[in-house]
């Protein structure tokens, strides 16, 4: 979903392989667009996965992370600003933390990922 700070933006949900960009808005919070311009917010749902590339220095320290990072799109349960972002490590960072011109690769969401398993009606063997 959208930021609440974001509704005045028209929006739309992000597609599985889509490219898109952090960018501060005219509003002054952050969201994702995947045009140069702020004028389209695009929402990612809570549980998506997303591959964050272009990850800063400052970010990295900060929170134990490298440059590119697998995460899933979450909402915190205080603050101004509830779109935020699980890095494997656990920790749980608000898109207004992150940097400005960060790409962001949609991934899917839990309800994308197909177990073949499941599927072919077998148990995994496991060496």
């Amino acid at each position: 979903m959208c930021d609440y700070s974001l509704e005045a933006y028209q929006s739309r949900p992000a597609a599985v392989g889509e490219k898109l960009t952090l960018e501060r808005f005219p509003s002054g919070s952050m969201g994702f667009t995947s045009a140069p311009t702020c004028d389209l917010a695009v929402c990612v749902a809570a549980d998506s996965h997303l591959r964050l590339e272009g990850i800063g220095e400052t970010v990295q320290k900060a929170y134990g992370v490298g440059p590119i990072e697998e995460v899933v799109m979450t909402r915190l349960e205080s603050g101004p600003h509830k779109d935020a972002v699980r890095f494997s490590n656990g920790t749980e960072v608000s898109l207004q933390r992150l940097d400005r011109g960060l790409t962001a690769v949609m991934l899917g969401s839990d309800e994308d990922l197909i177990d073949i398993a499941k599927i072919a009606g077998k148990t995994p063997e496991y060496a």
